[in-house]
């Protein structure tokens, strides 16, 4: 069921606070940060891109902006400001944040394993300018970014703030389901957030938190019923503005790095819905704490590698009452060789994730513990 639209609130109450990714102390050199960023290793980055690397794939980054990093400029398409003080194109960013969140979805490094690298390193950026330096916007500025975002036809939008539930900013949310596009957006941080902040908690939205360097929720990440999935959120390295490097800690850089995920998915399988996606990356998420979706871990740490070669069952197979897949998610469906070129979209809209997997997918996360191989389902 549709959650109603929420009646306007005073501008102050709907303040989209961004969250922060922390000093920007890391250091400056290119020879050095592949090396520190752990989360690379901790997802099997090598063996995922043999698989894909996101190419054909345009995710939108409504942010501070985009800076064009030579880590991560050749991704970098030209986008929007929906607010004045950038460049028009969406390619400035004076704060850091966004072009921290767009290095680590699509940053494609340098020779010799130098520079940063993101988690789908030829899938394209939309930079969008659409919160200012202080951290403080307004949710109609963030959904006049996803709005254009679907005029241009992104595949991913990757939301790593939290604002209020605007009545356009819902509208806009979902006009992105209905256009099949896959919004993943940051659950929130310890301290101010005690709990899943919206766009989060927006029905169809993959809802983020985060694991530490030991693959345990980070004290950082709130918890609750809406957590969808974790990835790394402690200590995570990526590209700043003016050429530099950032260090950051917050569910924002998971979100970014789930948004790489979601790329690297929809560049091997083209023609799946966004619901699909969604479903490919929970259903094969490692499961952590209690048997089954908990309020810390939702369904899991993400599986790079799982989720692009397990054999999963698309929405609707495991009950008769649940509503159809929108095509095959099996590894017979993918595309051969390293990507499959420009994504293909689908019909089917994102819809209800969880509510229409859950009988097969609370087997599948039953039996898959750390280092279980994914799951492979005969039909």
């Amino acid at each position: 069921m549709n959650r109603p639209l929420r009646a306007s609130i005073p501008k102050l109450a709907l303040a989209a606070i961004l969250l922060p990714v922390g000093p920007f102390t890391a250091q400056q050199d290119p020879d050095l940060i592949r090396g520190d960023q752990w989360h690379l290793p901790f997802l099997r980055i090598t063996q995922a891109h043999l698989l894909s690397q996101g190419s054909g794939v345009v995710v939108a980054v409504p942010d501070t902006g985009v800076d064009p990093h030579p880590d991560l400029r050749e991704n970098l398409l030209s986008g929007t400001d929906v607010i004045p003080g950038g460049s028009g194109d969406g390619r400035q960013d004076r704060d850091s944040h966004g072009t921290s969140m767009a290095g680590l979805i699509a940053a494609h490094g340098r020779a010799n394993d130098q520079g940063a690298l993101g988690i789908a390193p030829k899938a394209q950026i939309l930079p969008i300018l659409d919160t200012p330096l202080d951290g403080k916007g307004d949710p109609d500025a963030l959904a006049s970014g996803i709005e254009f975002a679907i005029a241009r036809g992104a595949d991913v939008i990757s939301i790593s703030a939290v604002a209020g539930a605007s009545v356009r900013l819902q509208q806009a949310l979902r006009a992105a389901k209905d256009a099949n596009i896959l919004v993943i957006a940051a659950a929130g941080n310890w301290p101010p957030d005690t709990d899943v902040r919206y766009p989060a908690t927006e029905e169809g939205v993959i809802a983020v938190g985060g694991v530490d360097r030991a693959g345990q929720h980070a004290a950082v990440s709130v918890t609750g019923p809406q957590i969808d999935v974790v990835a790394p959120a402690v200590d995570i390295y990526s590209t700043s503005y003016d050429g530099k490097y950032s260090k950051g800690t917050g569910t924002s850089s998971a979100t970014a790095i789930v948004a790489g995920a979601a790329a690297l998915i929809r560049s091997k399988y083209p023609y799946l819905p966004a619901r699909e996606v969604a479903h490919r990356l929970t259903a094969t998420a490692v499961d952590k704490g209690p048997p089954g979706r908990d309020d810390e871990y939702g369904y899991g740490v993400i599986d790079l590698v799982a989720a692009l070669t397990a054999d999963v069952p698309p929405l609707g197979f495991e009950s008769a009452s649940a509503p159809a897949g929108g095509g095959p998610t099996t590894t017979a469906g993918a595309q051969s060789g390293d990507d499959g070129g420009a994504t293909v979209r689908g019909l089917a809209t994102l819809g209800v994730i969880v509510a229409a997997g859950v009988g097969w997918a609370l087997v599948v996360r039953r039996r898959r513990r750390g280092g279980d191989p994914p799951p492979r389902i005969s039909r």
